[in-house]
């Protein structure tokens, strides 16, 4: 499988500016969820290693959606990266960095977005070679101020904040340049996962897609 390099990927997350991010616990509404995400102009999501599911989830909306970019999230393990990659995924994202699965992640080729939130840890993905990281948990860690702080003395990095995203604060967050792209459940909260409220989860990410182009128009 041919992977995007960090530099594509950066790309790409730029021009979808917004990533779903989901915990599946229920093969049934995978498909559909998909594709409420997909007819709200928002095709991508982060099925996050949180539930058993998490690696057929992503493997059926590679086969049903191909074009659709896929992440698998909450990557902690080797095992994980593994299971992410023989899944389809298009690229990783885990809340902290380890090097053990970011050298997991290099031995199968697939790209990888460690979490950090100290100058520290970004300074420990500078050391890995990495120019995007998530930045997690992005409100409670200071958010945008700690992100404009952080990227003065760390200017090559760019930034995936997720966590306490929503459409209240979206906007301030994609209008800084260092903001590759933001990950947000609040259009795929548990209740509406739960109701199956696929019109809700297409509204919303069509309200998203919306800001997001209006606040990136002309990349």
């Amino acid at each position: 499988m041919h992977y995007m390099n960090e530099a594509e990927l950066k790309s790409c997350l730029r021009k979808i500016a917004v990533v779903p991010v989901a915990a599946l616990d229920d093969m049934d509404t995978v498909i559909p969820t998909a594709k409420a995400l997909c007819d709200g102009n928002l095709p991508a999501i982060e099925v996050t290693f949180r539930t058993a599911i998490a690696a057929d989830a992503i493997a059926a909306i590679k086969k049903e959606f191909p074009t659709m970019i896929v992440a698998a999230g909450t990557v902690l393990t080797v095992e994980q990266v593994n299971a992410a990659a023989d899944a389809g995924a298009d690229f990783l994202v885990s809340p902290g960095l380890n090097p053990r699965t970011l050298a997991a992640a290099k031995k199968r080729g697939i790209p990888m977005i460690p979490g950090i939130c100290t100058p520290t840890e970004a300074e420990a993905a500078i050391d890995q070679g990495l120019t995007l990281v998530k930045f997690f948990p992005a409100e409670a860690a200071g958010g945008l101020a700690m992100i404009k702080a952080m990227s003065a003395p760390y200017q090559m990095l760019s930034f995936m904040p997720t966590g306490g995203i929503s459409m209240d604060n979206l906007e301030k967050y994609l209008k800084f340049d260092k903001i590759a792209a933001c990950g947000g459940s609040f259009m795929l909260s548990k209740e509406m996962l739960k109701n199956k409220d696929y019109a809700q989860i297409s509204t919303l990410s069509q309200a998203a897609a919306d800001l997001a182009a209006s606040v990136r128009k002309g990349e």
